[in-house]
């Protein structure tokens, strides 16, 4: 993983190349101040503020140069705008001409990473750090802290289902919880099969060493509130018996996303020390074909009690997570979010972008849409649409895990989750991509941290720190 702590510094004032920011309204007027000959740079390359990532390179020595570079606007800097320099400029020790980076030091961080765990020979190997200076030191562990998290989440997902399974999954959590100090109990083989049918019945057609388990992490002081975070852990998703073509299997490598987000999320929530009691669960099964798998009109019983009659076997990231809200209801919790890469109907309603959000709460959905907004990091909410529920109705069992029609798949998945939610708690559902299908700057293409960050603000804003 990337050091994120060697890429910012504190002002000390110490050497380091300006960089000038500007936007298509304040441009003239500091090209006036500027030499001739800078003007003369800036006509030469054709630049002239317009918002975007365009920037040049002034030279004054050989190892002295200014930067100026174009953005939206320079009194709201967004995580991003700073992302293509930390990319592309060379190496070397960088500071704002004028104010401070503030949330435009995520994105210097994060233009920064690379996966390159699968790549023999990396051109980015022989590039030095480009380390920006600031002058808000109490910024930068926070800063790092959501680039590590971000990180976590890409790193996670982009990695190949051959090397990460259920064990593999079960052992990234140990070590972020050794991380944070936390407690991991794993709830696997018979246990599991008595305690969590569901979560067993999705995982069963698995190799042994691929076999499912729930991964439950507690961190916090026991007398404050209690928050629980869910993840959907399925490593890799075939579709079960009801297979996915090839074209829906090429990137189910991330239908763990769910899990590395709510992992990530732990590690901010312990890292910026909230007071809660926090609750980390982790489903982590692999939905494969055997001989052994479930089979569409299967009925099982779930932990809550519910009979649930197997409809679809690749509508099973709602099966783990039913068992999962079922042991969270045991723990009583205020506030209980999950993250999952649940339906492509998500997708097809909001692209790849906006997580689809679901809420039994009013004020909680709209402190998320607000923080969203204001961190850069959107989300959508979607409707808990109680005449929907009716689409979950078995002929032989309490209810299905699937629809028989092709409308409103998300809306059914989520309503088919708040079966299981405990009564009195605030929920959140987030059916998120987790996955970036182009790349933009300090947003390589693959996997993505998509609501990570609004919610941890609105964590932060509910239970701030003493």
């Amino acid at each position: 993983m990337t050091d994120f702590n060697s890429l910012l510094a504190t002002d000390r004032g110490q050497k380091a190349h300006p960089i000038h920011l500007v936007d298509k309204a304040s441009f003239e007027d500091w090209a006036k101040t500027r030499p001739a000959e800078d003007r003369a740079h800036l006509k030469a390359h054709r630049f002239d503020g317009k918002a975007g990532f365009a920037f040049v390179m002034m030279p004054r020595k050989v190892d002295e140069f200014e930067v100026v570079s174009a953005v939206h606007n320079v009194d709201e800097l967004s995580p991003w705008c700073l992302a293509k320099l930390a990319e592309s400029l060379p190496e070397g020790t960088y500071k704002l001409a004028t104010g401070e980076p503030g949330p435009a030091a995520l994105g210097w961080l994060l233009g920064q990473h690379r996966f390159d765990d699968y790549r023999s020979k990396t051109d980015d190997a022989e590039r030095g750090a480009r380390v920006l200076v600031t002058g808000e030191p109490a910024r930068i562990d926070a800063t790092v802290r959501l680039a590590d998290a971000v990180s976590l989440v890409r790193d996670l997902v982009n990695t190949p289902a051959l090397d990460l399974g259920p064990a593999e999954l079960e052992q990234a959590v140990r070590t972020q919880a050794e991380k944070i100090g936390a407690e991991v109990k794993v709830i696997s083989g018979d246990e599991l099969s008595t305690g969590y049918p569901l979560i067993a019945a999705v995982g069963q057609a698995a190799s042994k060493d691929r076999a499912p388990r729930l991964l439950e992490v507690e961190w916090g002081n026991p007398d404050h509130p209690r928050v629980t975070i869910i993840g959907k852990g399925v490593c890799f998703d075939t579709g079960g018996l009801d297979l996915k073509p090839a074209s829906g299997m090429r990137l189910m490598k991330k239908d763990m996303g769910g899990a590395a987000h709510a992992l990530a999320l732990a590690t901010l929530i312990a890292g910026e020390r909230l007071p809660v009691r926090l609750q980390l669960l982790i489903p982590a099964v692999e939905n494969s074909v055997s001989g052994s798998a479930i089979r569409p009109g299967d009925v099982v019983k779930s932990r809550q009690g519910l009979q649930v009659e197997i409809d679809n076997t690749d509508a099973e990231g709602r099966l783990v997570l039913a068992d999962a809200l079922a042991r969270a209801s045991e723990r009583e919790p205020e506030l209980i979010v999950d993250f999952a890469t649940l339906t492509g109907a998500a997708r097809v309603a909001l692209g790849p972008d906006l997580p689809a959000m679901f809420v039994n709460d009013d004020d909680f959905a709209n402190d998320l849409a607000k923080a969203g907004m204001e961190v850069t990091d959107p989300v959508w909410r979607m409707p808990l649409w109680d005449a929907y529920d009716e689409m979950l109705k078995s002929d032989i069992a309490d209810l299905a895990n699937a629809s028989n029609t092709p409308m409103a798949g998300a809306v059914v998945a989520a309503m088919f989750l708040k079966r299981f939610v405990p009564r009195g708690a605030k929920w959140a559902h987030f059916d998120t991509y987790a996955w970036r299908d182009q790349a933009k700057p300090g947003r390589p293409k693959g996997g993505d941290a998509l609501g990570l960050r609004a919610v941890f603000a609105v964590l932060s804003q509910r239970y701030p720190r003493p």
